[in-house]
């Protein structure tokens, strides 16, 4: 049984290095007029890769972050993208180890991987990653909790602020794809995690935004900071630590 648990281990871990690669090609072709077909090749010299060049994690140490065709530098966003998708993976199956429950967990944090990688490279969530998330987040609602109205009522109250925020601002202040995003996390929490998610979001992005403007000359009080990655990092850390902030409340009342 613990070596069928390892091995399973061991190919989450895997598995999600695979998509961690496919999302790092995906963030470069989708929706930069680079197009969706034709063999990986180096962004520096345009030589295809071959198979031993697109391993996982692995092809980037062994050549030292180097194209070997060119000797160019390789962006760590590479391996970075490729360890965090393989220890997410990992995390889902020690969540989630119901084979049909860890696909779809998988397909969340894949997905909620590719944007926060989008938003940060491009400065903007696509519509069509915010619906693939929604779509997800229901079915999990539906065929893996037992749904209520607040079940359903969650993704919108929680999404609301952030729609307002944009709308007062007219998107400077909040993107609109973020409380899109902010509706499917809704959806997959629930509301008082989904509340406590939201919390740890702007306290880390305020946190990261003042240490930025503290440390950093390129950042200015005008600077925009993509909050997709905090929205992200928020909802992981609600949900796989079992951070609930609004369920002790009644027993601080209590007290």
């Amino acid at each position: 049984m613990v070596e069928d648990t390892a091995v399973l281990a061991f190919g989450s871990i895997v598995l999600g290095a695979i998509f961690g690669s496919f999302i790092n090609a995906l963030v470069y072709r989708f929706n930069t007029g680079r197009g969706m077909g034709g063999r990986s090749h180096c962004i520096h010299c345009g030589h295809a890769l071959s198979a031993v060049d697109l391993v996982p994690v692995l092809s980037f140490l062994f050549l030292r972050g180097r194209c070997r065709y060119c000797g160019a530098r390789f962006s760590l966003q590479y391996p970075v993208v490729e360890v965090t998708a393989a220890l997410l993976s990992l995390a889902v199956y020690l969540a989630h180890p119901a084979p049909l429950e860890y696909a779809l967990w998988l397909g969340v944090v894949v997905t909620l991987l590719f944007i926060v990688v989008y938003d940060i490279r491009h400065g903007i969530i696509p519509w069509s990653a915010s619906g693939l998330l929604a779509t997800l987040a229901l079915l999990h609602l539906f065929f893996f909790t037992e749904p209520t109205l607040w079940s359903f009522v969650a993704g919108p109250l929680l999404a609301l602020p952030l729609f307002l925020f944009s709308l007062v601002s007219r998107g400077t202040w909040m993107g609109w794809g973020d409380s899109a995003l902010e509706l499917s996390l809704g959806w997959l929490l629930g509301l008082s995690v989904g509340a406590t998610a939201l919390v740890l979001a702007f306290w880390s992005g305020a946190a990261v935004g003042i240490v930025l403007l503290v440390l950093s000359k390129r950042y200015t009080m005008k600077s925009e900071l993509p909050f997709a990655p905090f929205l992200v990092l928020g909802a992981l850390a609600a949900h796989f630590f079992h951070v609930d902030f609004f369920a002790t409340l009644p027993y601080l009342f209590a007290i």
